[in-house]
Protein backbone atom coordinates (compact mmCIF):
# COMPACT_ATOMS: atom_id res chain seq x y z
CA UNK A 1 0.00 0.00 0.00
CA UNK A 2 1.41 3.94 -0.85
CA UNK A 3 2.34 6.02 2.05
CA UNK A 4 0.91 8.97 2.46
CA UNK A 5 3.43 11.19 1.05
CA UNK A 6 3.33 9.28 -2.64
CA UNK A 7 -0.39 9.90 -2.61
CA UNK A 8 0.04 13.34 -1.81
CA UNK A 9 2.53 13.71 -4.69
CA UNK A 10 0.02 11.52 -7.13
CA UNK A 11 -2.71 13.94 -6.72
CA UNK A 12 -0.44 16.64 -7.32
CA UNK A 13 0.66 15.62 -10.74
CA UNK A 14 -2.60 14.76 -11.76
CA UNK A 15 -3.49 18.25 -10.84
CA UNK A 16 -0.46 20.07 -12.46
CA UNK A 17 -1.06 17.41 -15.25
CA UNK A 18 2.82 15.83 -15.21
CA UNK A 19 4.13 12.67 -14.45
CA UNK A 20 4.53 11.69 -10.53
CA UNK A 21 7.46 9.90 -11.17
CA UNK A 22 8.70 13.70 -12.05
CA UNK A 23 7.57 15.02 -8.53
CA UNK A 24 9.34 11.98 -6.98
CA UNK A 25 12.45 12.77 -8.55
CA UNK A 26 11.94 16.37 -7.40
CA UNK A 27 11.49 15.32 -3.62
CA UNK A 28 14.45 13.03 -3.64
CA UNK A 29 16.73 16.06 -5.26
CA UNK A 30 15.53 18.52 -2.79
CA UNK A 31 15.91 15.51 0.03
CA UNK A 32 20.20 15.96 -1.22
CA UNK A 33 20.26 19.53 -1.15
CA UNK A 34 19.02 19.69 2.67
CA UNK A 35 21.25 16.83 3.58
CA UNK A 36 24.15 18.51 1.33
CA UNK A 37 23.59 22.08 3.29
CA UNK A 38 23.30 20.47 6.68
CA UNK A 39 26.55 17.95 6.43
CA UNK A 40 28.40 20.94 4.51
CA UNK A 41 29.69 18.27 2.15
CA UNK A 42 30.59 18.00 -1.41
CA UNK A 43 30.18 14.18 -1.62
CA UNK A 44 27.88 12.66 -4.35
CA UNK A 45 24.68 12.82 -2.16
CA UNK A 46 21.94 10.38 -3.79
CA UNK A 47 18.07 10.08 -1.70
CA UNK A 48 15.56 7.75 -2.64
CA UNK A 49 11.73 7.73 -1.74
CA UNK A 50 10.39 4.51 -0.34
CA UNK A 51 6.57 4.14 -1.53
CA UNK A 52 5.30 1.91 0.82
CA UNK A 53 7.31 3.36 3.85
CA UNK A 54 6.82 7.09 2.24
CA UNK A 55 10.25 7.40 4.22
CA UNK A 56 13.42 9.13 1.93
CA UNK A 57 16.88 8.00 2.62
CA UNK A 58 19.80 9.44 1.74
CA UNK A 59 23.26 8.49 1.25
CA UNK A 60 26.76 9.30 -0.38
CA UNK A 61 27.38 7.19 -2.92
CA UNK A 62 31.56 6.64 -3.78
CA UNK A 63 33.28 4.67 -6.60
CA UNK A 64 35.32 1.07 -5.07
CA UNK A 65 39.59 1.04 -6.06
CA UNK A 66 41.40 -1.84 -5.23
CA UNK A 67 44.03 0.11 -3.86
CA UNK A 68 45.14 3.18 -1.93
CA UNK A 69 47.45 4.94 -4.59
CA UNK A 70 44.38 4.90 -6.63
CA UNK A 71 42.23 7.10 -4.64
CA UNK A 72 42.39 10.32 -6.16
CA UNK A 73 39.46 12.14 -4.31
CA UNK A 74 38.68 10.91 -0.96
CA UNK A 75 35.39 12.45 -1.38
CA UNK A 76 34.43 10.14 -4.43
CA UNK A 77 36.29 7.49 -3.91
CA UNK A 78 37.06 4.46 -1.42
CA UNK A 79 39.58 1.38 -1.04
CA UNK A 80 38.34 -1.98 -1.17
CA UNK A 81 39.26 -2.92 2.62
CA UNK A 82 37.27 -0.22 3.12
CA UNK A 83 34.23 -0.70 1.32
CA UNK A 84 33.51 -4.60 2.75
CA UNK A 85 33.98 -2.93 6.48
CA UNK A 86 30.48 -1.33 4.99
CA UNK A 87 29.08 -3.79 2.08
CA UNK A 88 31.20 -7.21 1.65
CA UNK A 89 29.82 -7.84 -1.21
CA UNK A 90 31.32 -4.77 -2.74
CA UNK A 91 33.67 -5.33 -5.51
CA UNK A 92 36.09 -2.84 -7.52
CA UNK A 93 34.10 -0.68 -9.99
CA UNK A 94 31.29 -0.77 -8.36
CA UNK A 95 29.52 1.64 -6.10
CA UNK A 96 29.51 2.06 -2.40
CA UNK A 97 26.34 3.59 -0.70
CA UNK A 98 27.23 5.07 2.44
CA UNK A 99 23.72 6.22 4.54
CA UNK A 100 23.53 9.57 6.01
CA UNK A 101 21.40 10.01 8.71
CA UNK A 102 18.43 12.80 8.05
CA UNK A 103 15.13 11.75 10.25
CA UNK A 104 15.26 14.39 13.32
CA UNK A 105 18.31 16.46 12.06
CA UNK A 106 17.32 18.64 8.95
CA UNK A 107 16.28 22.07 10.44
CA UNK A 108 13.57 24.61 9.34
CA UNK A 109 16.34 25.79 6.61
CA UNK A 110 16.72 23.31 4.98
CA UNK A 111 13.40 21.81 5.00
CA UNK A 112 12.61 25.47 3.57
CA UNK A 113 15.21 24.97 0.49
CA UNK A 114 13.43 21.36 0.25
CA UNK A 115 10.48 23.05 -0.75
CA UNK A 116 11.95 25.76 -3.05
CA UNK A 117 13.59 22.81 -5.23
CA UNK A 118 10.36 20.95 -4.70
CA UNK A 119 8.48 24.08 -6.40
CA UNK A 120 10.70 24.61 -9.09
CA UNK A 121 11.24 21.06 -10.27
CA UNK A 122 7.24 21.43 -10.43
CA UNK A 123 7.25 24.45 -12.27
CA UNK A 124 9.95 23.34 -14.85
CA UNK A 125 7.76 20.22 -15.28
CA UNK A 126 4.67 21.78 -15.39
CA UNK A 127 6.16 24.59 -18.21
CA UNK A 128 7.64 21.09 -20.16
CA UNK A 129 4.10 19.80 -20.05
CA UNK A 130 2.52 22.85 -21.41
CA UNK A 131 5.13 23.32 -24.29
CA UNK A 132 4.82 19.68 -25.29
CA UNK A 133 1.30 19.84 -25.28
CA UNK A 134 0.67 23.18 -27.49
CA UNK A 135 3.98 23.77 -29.67
CA UNK A 136 1.70 21.41 -32.60
CA UNK A 137 -1.73 24.01 -31.93
CA UNK A 138 0.12 26.78 -33.21
CA UNK A 139 -2.69 29.08 -35.16
CA UNK A 140 -5.26 27.17 -33.58
CA UNK A 141 -8.41 29.10 -32.19
CA UNK A 142 -9.55 28.23 -28.38
CA UNK A 143 -11.83 29.67 -26.15
CA UNK A 144 -10.50 31.83 -23.28
CA UNK A 145 -11.80 33.34 -19.89
CA UNK A 146 -10.11 36.60 -18.71
CA UNK A 147 -7.92 35.44 -15.73
CA UNK A 148 -6.44 39.04 -14.46
CA UNK A 149 -5.31 41.79 -16.04
CA UNK A 150 -1.82 42.76 -16.04
CA UNK A 151 -0.52 46.00 -16.96
CA UNK A 152 -0.83 46.13 -20.53
CA UNK A 153 -1.26 42.60 -20.87
CA UNK A 154 -4.31 40.37 -20.45
CA UNK A 155 -4.08 36.69 -18.75
CA UNK A 156 -6.24 34.25 -19.82
CA UNK A 157 -7.10 30.55 -18.39
CA UNK A 158 -7.41 28.41 -21.49
CA UNK A 159 -7.85 24.97 -19.22
CA UNK A 160 -4.55 23.33 -18.06
CA UNK A 161 -2.51 26.34 -18.65
CA UNK A 162 -2.57 30.06 -18.29
CA UNK A 163 -1.55 32.14 -21.52
CA UNK A 164 -0.71 36.01 -21.94
CA UNK A 165 -1.91 38.46 -24.34
CA UNK A 166 0.85 41.37 -24.89
CA UNK A 167 -0.74 44.66 -26.11
CA UNK A 168 0.56 44.29 -30.00
CA UNK A 169 -1.19 41.25 -30.33
CA UNK A 170 -5.05 43.20 -29.10
CA UNK A 171 -7.19 44.94 -31.33
CA UNK A 172 -7.43 48.71 -30.69
CA UNK A 173 -11.18 48.39 -30.22
CA UNK A 174 -11.25 45.87 -27.62
CA UNK A 175 -10.94 45.88 -23.70
CA UNK A 176 -11.76 43.05 -21.77
CA UNK A 177 -13.60 42.35 -18.10
CA UNK A 178 -12.59 39.53 -16.05
CA UNK A 179 -14.35 36.40 -16.25
CA UNK A 180 -14.89 37.73 -20.23
CA UNK A 181 -15.12 34.88 -22.31
CA UNK A 182 -13.44 35.17 -25.77
CA UNK A 183 -11.78 33.19 -28.71
CA UNK A 184 -8.35 33.67 -29.32
CA UNK A 185 -5.54 32.37 -31.62
CA UNK A 186 -2.61 30.84 -29.79
CA UNK A 187 0.02 32.84 -31.44
CA UNK A 188 3.49 30.84 -30.03
CA UNK A 189 4.61 28.85 -27.43
CA UNK A 190 8.01 30.19 -25.17
CA UNK A 191 10.23 28.16 -22.35
CA UNK A 192 10.14 31.30 -20.43
CA UNK A 193 12.07 31.36 -16.71
CA UNK A 194 8.66 33.35 -15.58
CA UNK A 195 5.42 33.30 -15.93
CA UNK A 196 2.77 31.71 -18.75
CA UNK A 197 4.55 30.54 -21.64
CA UNK A 198 1.53 30.52 -23.94
CA UNK A 199 1.28 33.70 -26.07
CA UNK A 200 -2.08 34.46 -27.45
CA UNK A 201 -3.73 36.88 -29.92
CA UNK A 202 -6.77 38.64 -31.16
CA UNK A 203 -4.77 40.45 -34.17
CA UNK A 204 -4.19 37.46 -36.22
CA UNK A 205 -5.58 36.30 -39.64
CA UNK A 206 -6.14 32.88 -38.63
CA UNK A 207 -9.02 34.58 -36.21
CA UNK A 208 -11.02 36.40 -38.80
CA UNK A 209 -10.16 32.81 -40.87
CA UNK A 210 -11.96 30.96 -38.02
CA UNK A 211 -15.17 33.31 -38.11
CA UNK A 212 -15.31 32.76 -41.58
CA UNK A 213 -15.44 28.59 -41.27
CA UNK A 214 -17.91 29.07 -38.68
CA UNK A 215 -20.68 31.92 -40.02
CA UNK A 216 -20.28 30.71 -43.65
CA UNK A 217 -21.03 27.01 -44.15
CA UNK A 218 -20.18 27.07 -47.70
CA UNK A 219 -16.22 27.57 -46.02
CA UNK A 220 -16.73 25.03 -43.62
CA UNK A 221 -17.68 21.99 -46.56
CA UNK A 222 -14.78 23.57 -49.12
CA UNK A 223 -17.23 24.77 -51.34
CA UNK A 224 -15.46 28.34 -51.17
CA UNK A 225 -12.04 28.87 -50.15
CA UNK A 226 -10.16 31.11 -48.47
CA UNK A 227 -6.93 31.95 -50.92
CA UNK A 228 -5.44 34.86 -48.36
CA UNK A 229 -6.04 37.34 -45.79
CA UNK A 230 -4.37 40.58 -45.29
CA UNK A 231 -5.43 42.38 -41.46
CA UNK A 232 -4.71 45.28 -39.54
CA UNK A 233 -6.33 44.47 -36.23
CA UNK A 234 -8.92 47.28 -35.17
CA UNK A 235 -9.06 48.75 -38.65
CA UNK A 236 -9.39 46.61 -41.75
CA UNK A 237 -9.40 43.00 -42.91
CA UNK A 238 -9.14 41.59 -46.68
CA UNK A 239 -10.03 38.63 -47.53
CA UNK A 240 -9.96 37.35 -50.93
CA UNK A 241 -12.23 34.02 -51.38
CA UNK A 242 -12.79 31.95 -54.34
CA UNK A 243 -15.47 29.63 -55.32
CA UNK A 244 -14.48 25.89 -56.42
CA UNK A 245 -18.36 25.59 -57.28
CA UNK A 246 -19.69 28.01 -60.62
CA UNK A 247 -22.94 27.97 -59.74
CA UNK A 248 -21.92 29.28 -55.92
CA UNK A 249 -21.32 33.04 -55.90
CA UNK A 250 -17.99 33.37 -53.24
CA UNK A 251 -18.52 36.86 -52.36
CA UNK A 252 -22.23 36.61 -51.84
CA UNK A 253 -22.23 33.13 -49.62
CA UNK A 254 -19.66 35.40 -47.40
CA UNK A 255 -21.66 38.51 -47.13
CA UNK A 256 -25.22 36.65 -46.58
CA UNK A 257 -28.56 37.72 -47.11
CA UNK A 258 -29.02 40.90 -46.22
CA UNK A 259 -24.88 40.78 -44.94
CA UNK A 260 -25.95 38.91 -41.80
CA UNK A 261 -22.79 36.84 -42.01
CA UNK A 262 -20.25 39.30 -42.54
CA UNK A 263 -21.95 42.16 -39.80
CA UNK A 264 -22.04 38.84 -37.25
CA UNK A 265 -17.81 39.18 -37.92
CA UNK A 266 -17.47 42.13 -37.40
CA UNK A 267 -19.68 42.20 -34.44
CA UNK A 268 -17.18 39.85 -32.97
CA UNK A 269 -14.01 42.08 -33.78
CA UNK A 270 -15.76 45.05 -31.87
CA UNK A 271 -16.28 47.27 -35.57
CA UNK A 272 -13.34 45.99 -37.52
CA UNK A 273 -13.82 46.95 -41.43
CA UNK A 274 -14.04 43.91 -43.68
CA UNK A 275 -13.55 43.89 -47.70
CA UNK A 276 -14.41 40.53 -49.32
CA UNK A 277 -12.65 40.13 -52.70
CA UNK A 278 -12.76 37.54 -55.58
CA UNK A 279 -9.58 35.93 -55.74
CA UNK A 280 -7.83 35.99 -59.02
CA UNK A 281 -4.72 34.26 -60.22
CA UNK A 282 -4.15 36.77 -62.96
CA UNK A 283 -2.24 39.60 -60.72
CA UNK A 284 -3.08 42.03 -62.69
CA UNK A 285 -7.47 41.32 -62.56
CA UNK A 286 -6.49 40.84 -59.02
CA UNK A 287 -4.70 44.05 -57.89
CA UNK A 288 -8.10 45.75 -59.25
CA UNK A 289 -10.04 43.92 -57.12
CA UNK A 290 -7.64 44.17 -54.40
CA UNK A 291 -7.91 47.99 -54.93
CA UNK A 292 -11.52 48.48 -53.95
CA UNK A 293 -13.27 50.63 -53.18
CA UNK A 294 -11.00 52.85 -55.34
CA UNK A 295 -11.47 52.12 -59.37
CA UNK A 296 -8.38 51.57 -61.14
CA UNK A 297 -7.72 52.76 -64.70
CA UNK A 298 -4.74 50.26 -65.90
CA UNK A 299 -2.44 47.84 -63.84
CA UNK A 300 1.02 47.29 -65.65
CA UNK A 301 3.89 44.42 -64.60
CA UNK A 302 6.71 46.18 -64.15
CA UNK A 303 8.93 43.26 -63.15
CA UNK A 304 7.75 39.69 -62.60
CA UNK A 305 10.74 38.40 -61.10
CA UNK A 306 10.30 40.82 -58.11
CA UNK A 307 7.18 40.83 -58.38
CA UNK A 308 5.93 44.41 -58.82
CA UNK A 309 3.15 45.95 -59.95
CA UNK A 310 2.36 49.51 -61.64
CA UNK A 311 -1.15 51.15 -60.69
CA UNK A 312 -2.80 54.13 -62.23
CA UNK A 313 -5.81 55.83 -60.65
CA UNK A 314 -7.76 58.50 -61.53
CA UNK A 315 -6.82 61.86 -60.02
CA UNK A 316 -10.02 61.55 -57.99
CA UNK A 317 -9.26 58.19 -57.20
CA UNK A 318 -5.86 58.11 -56.34
CA UNK A 319 -6.43 59.34 -51.92
CA UNK A 320 -9.20 56.39 -51.64
CA UNK A 321 -6.32 53.49 -53.49
CA UNK A 322 -4.26 55.00 -50.99
CA UNK A 323 -6.28 54.84 -48.41
CA UNK A 324 -5.75 56.42 -44.85
CA UNK A 325 -1.83 56.58 -43.71
CA UNK A 326 -1.39 53.95 -46.83
CA UNK A 327 -3.68 51.77 -45.52
CA UNK A 328 -5.66 50.47 -48.21
CA UNK A 329 -2.81 50.03 -51.12
CA UNK A 330 -0.65 48.84 -47.70
CA UNK A 331 -3.18 45.45 -47.41
CA UNK A 332 -3.50 45.32 -50.75
CA UNK A 333 0.30 44.48 -51.41
CA UNK A 334 0.05 42.37 -48.53
CA UNK A 335 -3.00 40.54 -50.00
CA UNK A 336 -1.47 39.68 -53.36
CA UNK A 337 2.06 39.48 -52.26
CA UNK A 338 3.30 41.90 -55.08
CA UNK A 339 4.45 45.29 -54.44
CA UNK A 340 2.58 48.03 -55.79
CA UNK A 341 3.09 51.55 -56.73
CA UNK A 342 0.08 53.66 -57.78
CA UNK A 343 0.48 56.48 -59.31
CA UNK A 344 -2.59 59.21 -60.84
CA UNK A 345 -3.42 59.93 -64.26
CA UNK A 346 -1.33 63.28 -63.84
CA UNK A 347 1.47 61.71 -62.47
CA UNK A 348 1.58 59.16 -65.15
CA UNK A 349 1.44 61.65 -67.90
CA UNK A 350 4.34 63.96 -66.09
CA UNK A 351 6.63 60.98 -66.23
CA UNK A 352 5.95 59.78 -69.51
CA UNK A 353 6.71 63.90 -70.73
CA UNK A 354 9.63 63.68 -68.91
CA UNK A 355 10.38 60.18 -70.43
CA UNK A 356 9.87 61.43 -74.10
CA UNK A 357 11.75 64.87 -73.54
CA UNK A 358 14.75 62.61 -72.07
CA UNK A 359 14.95 60.97 -75.32
CA UNK A 360 14.29 63.75 -77.37
CA UNK A 361 17.16 65.45 -75.93
CA UNK A 362 19.29 62.89 -76.41
CA UNK A 363 22.95 64.66 -77.32
CA UNK A 364 24.43 63.91 -80.80
CA UNK A 365 27.64 65.02 -81.77
CA UNK A 366 28.28 67.30 -84.65
CA UNK A 367 30.22 64.45 -86.83
CA UNK A 368 27.14 62.93 -87.25
CA UNK A 369 26.04 66.35 -89.49
CA UNK A 370 26.96 65.68 -92.79
CA UNK A 371 27.14 69.37 -94.34
CA UNK A 372 29.70 70.58 -91.94
CA UNK A 373 33.17 70.37 -92.53
CA UNK A 374 36.23 69.13 -90.24
CA UNK A 375 37.71 72.38 -90.26
CA UNK A 376 34.14 74.24 -89.18
CA UNK A 377 33.20 71.50 -86.39
CA UNK A 378 36.64 71.86 -85.03
CA UNK A 379 35.85 75.48 -84.76
CA UNK A 380 32.61 74.99 -82.80
CA UNK A 381 33.86 72.18 -80.56
CA UNK A 382 36.80 74.93 -79.69
CA UNK A 383 33.84 77.41 -78.54
CA UNK A 384 32.26 74.49 -76.77
CA UNK A 385 29.61 73.80 -79.16
CA UNK A 386 29.97 69.45 -79.23
CA UNK A 387 26.36 68.34 -79.76
CA UNK A 388 23.69 69.50 -82.47
CA UNK A 389 20.72 70.55 -80.08
CA UNK A 390 23.42 73.04 -78.19
CA UNK A 391 24.09 73.80 -82.32
CA UNK A 392 19.83 74.59 -83.00
CA UNK A 393 19.54 76.87 -79.89
CA UNK A 394 21.82 79.05 -80.98
CA UNK A 395 21.24 82.79 -82.48
CA UNK A 396 23.44 83.76 -85.72
CA UNK A 397 24.77 86.28 -83.73
CA UNK A 398 25.77 83.90 -80.83
CA UNK A 399 27.82 81.97 -83.60
CA UNK A 400 29.10 84.96 -85.87
CA UNK A 401 30.98 85.95 -82.22
CA UNK A 402 32.59 82.74 -82.22
CA UNK A 403 36.30 83.45 -83.60
CA UNK A 404 36.29 82.41 -87.64
CA UNK A 405 33.03 82.54 -88.36
CA UNK A 406 31.08 84.99 -90.67
CA UNK A 407 27.13 85.39 -91.68
CA UNK A 408 28.03 83.17 -95.48
CA UNK A 409 29.35 80.58 -92.21
CA UNK A 410 26.06 81.04 -90.34
CA UNK A 411 24.24 80.40 -93.38
CA UNK A 412 26.27 76.94 -94.08
CA UNK A 413 25.18 76.03 -90.86
CA UNK A 414 21.73 77.09 -90.49
CA UNK A 415 21.30 74.14 -93.42
CA UNK A 416 23.38 71.68 -92.59
CA UNK A 417 21.16 71.90 -89.20
CA UNK A 418 17.93 72.10 -91.13
CA UNK A 419 18.70 69.32 -93.61
CA UNK A 420 20.07 67.20 -90.66
CA UNK A 421 16.49 67.64 -88.43
CA UNK A 422 14.33 67.28 -91.67
CA UNK A 423 16.22 63.90 -92.43
CA UNK A 424 15.16 62.64 -89.54
CA UNK A 425 11.59 63.44 -89.34
CA UNK A 426 11.71 61.75 -92.76
CA UNK A 427 13.16 58.58 -91.77
CA UNK A 428 10.66 58.53 -88.57
CA UNK A 429 7.48 59.02 -90.93
CA UNK A 430 8.51 56.71 -93.63
CA UNK A 431 9.49 53.82 -91.09
CA UNK A 432 5.82 54.44 -89.70
CA UNK A 433 4.16 54.60 -92.62
CA UNK A 434 6.12 52.22 -95.08
CA UNK A 435 3.23 49.19 -94.89
CA UNK A 436 0.57 51.57 -95.87
CA UNK A 437 2.74 53.34 -98.57
CA UNK A 438 3.79 50.08 -99.94
CA UNK A 439 -0.36 48.94 -100.39
CA UNK A 440 -1.63 52.71 -101.75
CA UNK A 441 1.51 52.79 -104.54
CA UNK A 442 -0.25 51.35 -107.15
CA UNK A 443 -3.23 53.13 -106.90
CA UNK A 444 -1.66 56.64 -106.52
CA UNK A 445 0.15 56.66 -109.98
CA UNK A 446 -1.58 58.55 -112.13
CA UNK A 447 -2.95 57.74 -116.14
CA UNK A 448 -2.14 60.98 -117.41
CA UNK A 449 -0.10 64.20 -117.38
CA UNK A 450 -0.44 67.11 -118.81
CA UNK A 451 1.22 70.72 -117.76
CA UNK A 452 -0.85 71.68 -115.33
CA UNK A 453 -0.16 68.42 -112.57
CA UNK A 454 2.78 69.52 -111.36
CA UNK A 455 1.69 72.35 -108.79
CA UNK A 456 4.63 74.35 -107.06
CA UNK A 457 3.63 77.80 -105.37
CA UNK A 458 4.62 80.99 -107.68
CA UNK A 459 8.17 81.69 -107.45
CA UNK A 460 10.64 84.39 -108.95
CA UNK A 461 12.65 84.02 -111.66
CA UNK A 462 15.72 81.66 -110.96
CA UNK A 463 18.16 81.06 -113.65
CA UNK A 464 18.17 78.41 -116.28
CA UNK A 465 18.75 74.63 -115.21
CA UNK A 466 17.72 75.90 -111.09
CA UNK A 467 14.14 75.47 -112.52
CA UNK A 468 14.19 72.90 -114.60
CA UNK A 469 15.85 71.04 -111.31
CA UNK A 470 13.33 72.01 -109.06
CA UNK A 471 10.56 71.00 -111.53
CA UNK A 472 12.25 67.10 -112.46
CA UNK A 473 12.49 67.09 -108.94
CA UNK A 474 8.31 67.02 -108.25
CA UNK A 475 7.32 65.42 -111.41
CA UNK A 476 6.40 61.67 -112.00
CA UNK A 477 8.74 59.11 -112.91
CA UNK A 478 8.41 58.50 -116.30
CA UNK A 479 7.41 61.66 -117.20
CA UNK A 480 11.03 63.42 -118.59
CA UNK A 481 9.45 64.56 -121.47
CA UNK A 482 6.67 66.48 -120.29
CA UNK A 483 8.90 68.01 -117.32
CA UNK A 484 11.61 68.86 -120.45
CA UNK A 485 8.68 70.59 -122.63
CA UNK A 486 7.14 72.76 -119.63
CA UNK A 487 11.23 74.09 -118.93
CA UNK A 488 11.22 74.92 -122.55
CA UNK A 489 7.73 76.96 -122.34
CA UNK A 490 9.03 78.51 -119.16
CA UNK A 491 12.04 80.08 -120.06
CA UNK A 492 11.48 82.20 -122.59
CA UNK A 493 8.44 83.76 -120.43
CA UNK A 494 11.74 84.22 -117.75
CA UNK A 495 13.79 86.32 -120.03
CA UNK A 496 11.27 88.49 -121.18
CA UNK A 497 10.00 89.01 -117.43
CA UNK A 498 14.08 89.81 -116.94
CA UNK A 499 14.34 92.28 -119.44
CA UNK A 500 10.71 94.05 -118.60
Amino acid sequence: MASELYNTIDALSREKGIDPKIVVTAVEDAIVAATRKYYKSQENLRAQLDRETGKIRAFAVKTVVESPEQVEDPMLQVTLAEARKIDPKVEVGGELQIPKATEGILGRIAAQLAKQVIFQKVREAERDTVYNDYIGRLGEVVNAAVKRIDGPDVIFDIGKAEARMPRKEQSRLESFAVGERIRVVIARVEKASKGPALVVSRSAPELVQHLFQTEVPEIYDGTVVVRAIAREAGERTKIAVMSKDKDVDAVGACVGMKGMRVQSIIRELRGEKIDIIEYHEDPVGFAEKALQPAKVSRVTIVDPGERQLEVVVDDSQLSLAIGKKGQNVRLAAKLLGWKIDIKSEEEKRQEVEQEMSRLVTTATPLADVPGLGEGLTEKLAAAGVTTVEALADMTPEQLEAIEGIGPKTVEKISIAVSDYFANLEAAAAAAESAPEGAEAAPEAAPKEVAGEAVCAPPMEAAPEGQEAHETALVAPAGETGAVEETAAETQPAADSESKA
